[in-house]
């Protein structure tokens, strides 16, 4: 019950013994039936891009988006944005990059857009504080209920394997 460690006591609970009964599978399924169809890095690139544009125009460009098969390993992370800056000649050169957990190749296209919503919105807000939620249920109404369902997804996958 890793993936779920922040939420309350009795919603782990539930989400236990729905793992137990081995109802998660029908319970996601149900929910999302299919996987999303962007499996190359340019058409994610493309759908993150869109993303911003809808709901964030005036923040910093994306460079990169991309699946990396390394995420997984640091800290149970979702995905990753990183910035770097460097000087290039007599310019100061800066690029922000998302990258999403391999893991996430397959996966309902509710749940891709929560991760990327996730990482988007720390081109804005660096913390995961109040202002960060905010833009996160902003750019993703219903947010916080599809970050549980694609941590309960995490559950049952690490117990029962992959679901799409």
């Amino acid at each position: 019950m890793k993936y779920l460690g922040s939420y309350s006591p009795q919603l782990q609970l539930q989400a236990k013994a729905l793992l137990d009964q081995g109802k998660t599978e029908a319970l996601l399924l149900k929910k999302y039936p299919l996987a999303h169809s962007l499996p190359s890095e340019k058409a994610l690139y493309n759908y993150a891009q869109a993303l911003k544009n809808e709901h964030m125009r005036s923040s910093s460009p994306i460079s990169k988006v991309i699946y990396d098969d390394k995420i997984h390993i640091i800290n149970n992370a979702l995905g990753l944005h990183t910035y770097a800056s460097r000087v290039q000649g007599n310019k100061l050169k800066s690029k922000n990059e998302i990258r999403i957990s391999s893991l996430f190749r397959k996966v309902p296209e509710p749940l891709l857009k929560m991760i990327l919503v996730h990482e988007l919105a720390h081109l804005r807000e660096k913390d995961h504080n109040k202002a960060f939620y905010k833009l996160c249920c902003y750019m993703e109404p219903d947010y916080h209920q599809l970050e549980f369902d694609l941590r309960l997804y995490l559950c049952h996958r690490e117990q029962f394997g992959e679901l799409w």
